[in-house]
C-alpha cells in the first residue's frame, strides 16, 4: 500500500499522464486517479517502466483522495467546461478544509474565478493554472501560469519550482501570476500570441515556396539557419523538422499532403473577443483567427478558384522573377517585425485586463515564464523580459528603444515582402496587418477625424477640436445645404 503521498492528479489523458510522470520523477510520490480505470493503470505501468517512478494508481475518488498527505493537493487535468465540475463534484466529497484543487486545463477565466468562490465557501483553496509545452513540456517541463489562491500556491510551490522548465539563466518558468482567473487569461493570450506566430511563419513560408519556389529541403535550411539567430524559438524549429519529414505512404514529403484546413479549440477566438471587448487592437491575431476560418471552407475555396480561373485570374505569382537569396533575408526580417507587433498585441491585451481586474500583473515576468517549457518559446521573450524591467508601465513593445530600432531596421524588408504577396495574388493577412498596426501606431494623425465628423454628421455623436476643449456639435446636415443652394 502506498505511504501518504505528496500530491495527487486527476484526469490521465496524455497531458495528465506525463504531468504526473514528471513531478514523480522530481521525487514528489504522487496519487494518480482517472474515471476510466485503464488509464490509470496505462500510467502505473509508465511509471514502473519509466524508471520505477513513486506514483500509485487508485480506481476510486475516495481512496485516491485518502492517500494524499494533508493538506491535500489535487491537480486536475480534464477537459474544460462541464467535466471540470464533474470531477471537482467527485472529489470535494472526500476533501477537508484546507485541502488544494488545482484546475491544469485550458479553462475560460471567469469558470475558475466561480469555482474559486464556490471552493471558499467550502473552506477549500483553488488554483487555475495555466500549463504549456505540449506532451514533450508536461513530461520533461513546462511552463505554468498559476492564478487564484496565493496560499494554495505557497502549498505547492516547491513542487512547481522543480517539474516547470528551467532556464540556465533566468529559472524555472513558473511564478504565480496573480489573483482570480488571471493564471488561465495569460494561458489564454498565450494561446493567442501562439496563433498569431504560427500564421506569420505559415505566410513567410508561402512566399518563400510560391514566390521564391524553395523546394522542401531548402525550406529546411531556411528555417533551422534562421533558428540559429533572432527567430530562434520553438515554433521555427519544428517547421525546420516538418520540412525535412518524408511522408511514409507515398513518394515525397508529407507536408505536403496535409490538407490545407487548420482546426482549433477556442483559445484563440477567446482572446480576439476579449481584446474586442477591453479596445484592444490585436489585429495580429485576430488575422490568424480569420485565416483558419477561411483555411476551413476547403471546398469553396476549390470552387472559386474555378471561378476565377476561367475569368482570366490564375497564379499571378509564377512569372515573378526574384533573387532567391535576398528574398529569403527579406522574409526572415518581415517574420521578426511582424512576431514584435503579434507579442506587442498580447502584452497590451493581458495589461488591459490586469488593470481593469486589478490584478497588478507583472508583464516581464510573464515573458520570462514563457523562454522555456512552453509552444511559444523564443530567444527574444528574453529581450521583451528586459524591455519591461527597464519600463514596468512601457505602453508600447514598439516604442522600447530596442525594439523600436530593429523596426525601423526592418520595415524596409517588411514592405517590400508584403508588396511583393500583394502582387503575386499571395494573402499574407498576418504580415499585412501587422505592418498595417505598426504605420497606425507611429503616426501622430490619422483619418479618424473624418470618421469622428461622419459620427457627428448623422448622429450628433459629438467631437473634440485639437484647438479648443470641450466637446462640439456641428448642424453638418444644414450648412452643407445651405453651402448647395
Amino acid at each position: 500500500m502506498a505511504p501518504p503521498t505528496r500530491i495527487g492528479l486527476a484526469g490521465l489523458a496524455v497531458m495528465g499522464q506525463n504531468l504526473a510522470l514528471n513531478i514523480a520523477e522530481k521525487g514528489f510520490p504522487i496519487s494518480v486517479y482517472n474515471r476510466t480505470t485503464s488509464k490509470v493503470d496505462e500510467t502505473v505501468e509508465r511509471a514502473k517502466r519509466e524508471g520505477d517512478l513513486p506514483l500509485y494508481g487508485f480506481h476510486d475518488p475516495e481512496s485516491f483522495v485518502n492517500s494524499i498527505q494533508k493538506p491535500r493537493v489535487i491537480i486536475m487535468l480534464v477537459k474544460a467546461g462541464a467535466p471540470v465540475d464533474d470531477t471537482i463534484k467527485t472529489l470535494s466529497v472526500y476533501m477537508e478544509k484546507g485541502d488544494c484543487i488545482i484546475d491544469g486545463g485550458n479553462e475560460w477565466y471567469e469558470n475558475t474565478e466561480r469555482r474559486e468562490k464556490e471552493m471558499n465557501a467550502k473552506g477549500l483553496l483553488y488554483l487555475g493554472m495555466g500549463v504549456s509545452g505540449g506532451e514533450e513540456g508536461a513530461r520533461h517541463g513546462p511552463s505554468l501560469m498559476p492564478g487564484g489562491s496565493f496560499d494554495a500556491y505557497k502549498n505547492i510551490e516547491d513542487i512547481l519550482l522543480k517539474v516547470a522548465a528551467q532556464v540556465p539563466d533566468s529559472g524555472p518558468c513558473v511564478t504565480y501570476v496573480g489573483k482570480g482567473g488571471s493564471g488561465n487569461f495569460v494561458k489564454m493570450v498565450h494561446n493567442g500570441i501562439e496563433y498569431g506566430d504560427m500564421q506569420l511563419i505559415a505566410e513567410a513560408y508561402d512566399v518563400l515556396k510560391s514566390v521564391g519556389k524553395l523546394s522542401n529541403e531548402e525550406l529546411k535550411e531556411v528555417f533551422a539557419e534562421w533558428n540559429k539567430g533572432e527567430l530562434l524559438s520553438f515554433l521555427i524549429e519544428i517547421t525546420a523538422d516538418i520540412f525535412g519529414i518524408k511522408d511514409d505512404k507515398d513518394e515525397g514529403h508529407l507536408v505536403d499532403k496535409v490538407l490545407d484546413k487548420t482546426g482549433m479549440k477556442g483559445t484563440g477566438k477567446w482572446t480576439v473577443q476579449q481584446a474586442a471587448d477591453l479596445s484592444v487592437a490585436a489585429p495580429t491575431i485576430a488575422a490568424s483567427l480569420d485565416s483558419r476560418f477561411l483555411s476551413g471552407l476547403k471546398e469553396e475555396r476549390v470552387e472559386a478558384s474555378k471561378v476565377f480561373k476561367a475569368g482570366g485570374i490564375d497564379n499571378i505569382f509564377v512569372d515573378q522573377e526574384v533573387d532567391k537569396k535576398k528574398l529569403i533575408d527579406d522574409v526572415r526580417q518581415a517574420l521578426y517585425a511582424s512576431k514584435i507587433c503579434s507579442y506587442a498585441q498580447g502584452m497590451n491585451l493581458i495589461r488591459a485586463k490586469s488593470v481593469e481586474k486589478g490584478w497588478d500583473l507583472k508583464l516581464g515576468e510573464l515573458a520570462r515564464i514563457w523562454k522555456g517549457g512552453c509552444i511559444i518559446r523564443a530567444i527574444f521573450l528574453d529581450r521583451i523580459k528586459k524591455a519591461y524591467d527597464r519600463n514596468p508601465n512601457l505602453a508600447n513593445l514598439l516604442i522600447d528603444p530596442e525594439f523600436s530600432k530593429e523596426m525601423i531596421e526592418r520595415q524596409s524588408a517588411w514592405r517590400r515582402v508584403v508588396c511583393l504577396a500583394i502582387n503575386s495574388g499571395i494573402s499574407t493577412p498576418g504580415m499585412s496587418t501587422s505592418l498595417a498596426y505598426f504605420d497606425s501606431y507611429r503616426r501622430e494623425r490619422l483619418p479618424a477625424n473624418l470618421v469622428q465628423a461622419q459620427r457627428d454628421y448623422f448622429g450628433a455623436h459629438t467631437y473634440e477640436r485639437i484647438d479648443i476643449s470641450g466637446a462640439f456639435h456641428t448642424e453638418w446636415f444644414k450648412l452643407a445645404k445651405q453651402s448647395k443652394i
